[in-house]
């Protein structure tokens, strides 16, 4: 179930904050009925960003092991036709 609560929340009822996510679901904060921020578990977070952090990481290595660079105009050329067929 989506838990939506107010920003103030954090400062008021952070326990019950704290209990919410750590079932692993995130907890969307509002400020004055617009969403604001999202609160997560550090488990939840790191399952989000590991595979990207490990990616990243392969970026790096294949990076220094190959000098070719690219324009960012090459870049989003080269994706444009792969997107376009």
């Amino acid at each position: 179930m989506i838990q939506i609560r107010p920003v103030s929340d954090l400062r008021n009822k952070f326990p019950d904050i704290e209990k919410a996510v750590g079932g692993g679901e995130p907890v969307f904060l509002t400020k004055n009925g617009y969403g604001t921020m999202v609160v997560l578990s550090l488990e939840a977070y790191s399952k989000l960003t590991d595979g990207a952090e490990l990616l990243l990481d392969e970026a790096d290595k294949a990076a220094i092991e190959d000098n070719r660079r690219f324009t960012h105009e090459e870049v989003f050329a080269n994706l444009r036709r792969r997107v376009n067929g």
